[in-house]
């Protein structure tokens, strides 16, 4: 995931170079680098609180931000690095602690998308459940016995609250049975969504086959 393209700063470099780099690869931060050694990252603030951005980034006293992340971390340490501290780039060290490179966070969303089987087609069902009644093994039981399986699941939980959601991406596209079986076991469905508002097509078929079938 480390960009081949985004450049490091030199103390050397001015406010405006790095203001010009930001706006090319459309960041809002850029690591300093001495020879290998990850000084801190700059953001657009930083350098529009300069008095003189055109002079070497080294002349100003800068409280920069360290944060950094180890090359053999997982993508859901580096994401929450990112979103905890609102970050456009992640510096990366390796184990000596020397700079890597950095991973921006359009390339985090792409490398998180294809891991989380975001891109594959299929249907998303959300539930809402106490957390002391959550059991991935029921759920499990109750897609598969439809004859579906789970592509990927995430579960966010709600502050002050025993409440959590639970998002299931699912490999069929038609997840109305599933629905239909998760109200049988009084589980709360949040909501249900399928490619091109599929749903409401199907039920207008049924419909239809209704109609056709009342008619005979």
């Amino acid at each position: 995931m480390i960009s081949e393209v985004v450049p490091s700063l030199r103390t050397s470099d001015t406010g405006v170079t790095a203001l010009n780099w930001m706006d090319v690869f459309k960041i809002f931060h850029l690591p300093i680098v001495n020879d290998q050694e990850f000084l801190g990252l700059i953001s657009e603030s930083d350098i529009y609180d300069m008095n003189q951005p055109s002079e070497p980034i080294g002349n100003h006293q800068l409280s920069l931000l360290r944060p950094y992340v180890m090359e053999h971390q997982h993508v859901f340490e580096i994401m929450e690095v990112a979103s905890r501290l609102k970050l456009s780039v992640i510096p990366v060290l390796d184990s000596k602690k020397n700079y890597m490179g950095v991973i921006t966070l359009m390339d985090l969303l792409h490398y998180f998308s294809e891991l989380s089987a975001f891109k594959n087609p299929g249907g998303i069902i959300v539930l809402e459940m106490n957390s002391n009644d959550f059991s991935m093994a029921q759920v499990s039981q109750i897609v598969e016995g439809n004859d579906a399986k789970i592509l990927s699941a995430y579960i966010t939980s709600h502050p002050d609250s025993v409440k959590l959601e639970l998002t299931l991406k699912l490999n069929v596209l038609d997840v109305t049975s599933i629905k239909q079986t998760f109200y049988r076991y009084n589980y709360t469905v949040l909501g249900s969504y399928m490619l091109h508002d599929e749903e409401d097509d199907l039920l207008e078929d049924r419909f239809n086959l209704l109609m056709r079938y009342l008619n005979i």
